[in-house]
């Protein structure tokens, strides 16, 4: 099974908090800005929704094995 790294832009995040409140176990805010609960992770459908879903297009996920860029983040 494949691992996902999961990171915030935090130039670009504006503490909207939709990841946080959607997943609480996967996302918190400090300092109005938000920050993955764990760096690596399980492929998880309900963190690539909330990066699709984040206004500002802020959180990243890529596939371990590949490389690819699985979320919307720029």
């Amino acid at each position: 099974m494949s691992t996902w790294h999961v990171e915030v832009d935090h130039r670009v995040c504006m503490g909207a908090g939709l990841c946080n409140g959607n997943l609480p176990d996967r996302f918190r805010l400090v300092d109005a800005k938000s920050i993955p609960v764990a760096e690596w992770i399980e492929p998880d459908e309900d963190v690539l929704d909330a990066a699709d879903y984040c206004p500002y297009r802020a959180i990243r996920i890529t596939d371990k094995a590949t490389g690819e860029t699985l979320s919307a983040g720029d």
